[in-house]
């Protein structure tokens, strides 16, 4: 998937770097945020990921490189354009709301240079949007978790800004609470068209909110794609990793430019014959065939893990996890027989 234009860029980094002390948190990094796009930056901790919001954001110094929002410049060489004045919102895991306040007055707490009747009139807007109407004039004290954090989102929206900066704002959420908000963030988000920046580290909130998804490892970007190139096409073995298991295999190129792995010849793209290449594919590249086709693997355990199975299998040298639809769970020592579906497999050089 191509990057936005600059001209459509909500939001615009450009050869970002920064240290602190000898350690390179941020590396030259480059990632623009069109107008009503989500783009999730996830990576481990301590990829450097929430440096990145911080410095698009203004709460740290810029060190190197350029930050644009809207097309303006708001940090670079000749200088950085304070964070109150950057026309950001910002949504962080610790709610950081006041608890003297109301939940109208929290909404409308950075809504001061407005007259007080429209400042109320956009605290009780915003607290519609979001299911708060009937604690409008509660404290969040008073409130759930999830509550809470609609609270915070409302605040940060209710100034309408040009850009929403998103640090782990749904972590501290049960499962099925963090999928409603979620859920309802993106709606509320895609509806004001406001350039969105995600820091998660959790695939699936990624994949489940961006458009697009960019790939952090020690400071630098791996890789920026949609949701299901980055799953379908990793660029790297560590960006196919981060995202889901995968069983992995040394092998080395043939002629023809092609891998012999136990379930059969794959493809190795551009490696040269002769090279050591890693195969790795992911437990649902494993399809079971009938009896006699494709290669025999005894499983060692079985797992239901509600809308599939786990299963892992060997052939005694080598051992495989498995992801099956739902079913029986096969028992202890079975003998199964599966094939390699190709399009969730990578061929890598071997490191």
């Amino acid at each position: 998937m191509p990057e936005p234009k600059g001209e459509a860029a909500g939001l615009d980094l450009t050869g970002v770097s920064h240290r602190y002390g000898a350690r390179l948190a941020v590396d030259n990094v480059s990632l623009k945020v069109a107008r009503g796009e989500i783009l999730g930056l996830l990576g481990p901790s301590g990829c450097g990921k929430s440096t990145t919001l911080r410095l698009a954001a203004g709460l740290e110094d810029l060190q190197q490189g350029e930050v644009r929002i809207g097309g303006e410049v708001m940090a670079g060489p000749g200088g950085s354009v304070p964070t109150e004045q950057r026309h950001v919102g910002m949504v962080f895991q610790d709610h950081a709301l006041f608890p003297h306040l109301s939940v109208a007055d929290n909404i409308a707490f950075g809504l001061g240079r407005l007259p007080a009747a429209e400042r109320r009139q956009r605290a009780e807007y915003w607290a519609g949007r979001l299911g708060l109407a009937a604690h409008i004039d509660s404290y969040p004290h008073r409130l759930s978790g999830g509550e809470q954090q609609r609270v915070a989102l409302a605040r940060a929206m209710a100034p309408e800004p040009r850009v929403m900066l998103l640090d782990e704002p749904f972590s501290s959420l049960d499962s099925r609470l963090r999928d409603q908000i979620r859920d309802q963030t993106v709606e509320v988000l895609k509806q004001a068209g406001t350039a969105t920046l995600l820091v998660t580290h959790d695939p699936e909130e990624a994949m489940r909110m961006g458009d697009r998804i960019a790939i952090m490892q020690a400071g630098r970007i791996e890789q920026v794609d949609s949701p299901d190139r980055v799953y379908a096409a990793p660029a790297t073995p560590f960006v196919a990793r981060f995202l889901s298991e995968t069983n992995e295999i040394r092998l080395r190129v043939t002629a023809g430019g092609r891998v012999e792995s136990p379930f059969g010849a794959l493809p190795a793209g551009a490696l040269p014959e002769g090279s050591e290449a890693l195969l790795m594919f992911r437990p649902e590249a494993l399809q079971e065939r009938e009896t006699g086709h494709g290669l025999a693997l005894k499983v060692e355990r079985a797992t239901a893990l509600g809308a599939y199975r786990r299963l892992e299998v060997s052939t005694g040298m080598l051992r495989f996890a498995a992801r099956l639809p739902a079913g029986p769970l096969p028992p202890t020592g079975t003998v199964l027989h599966f094939g390699l579906n190709p399009d969730f497999c990578f061929v890598f050089p071997a490191a």
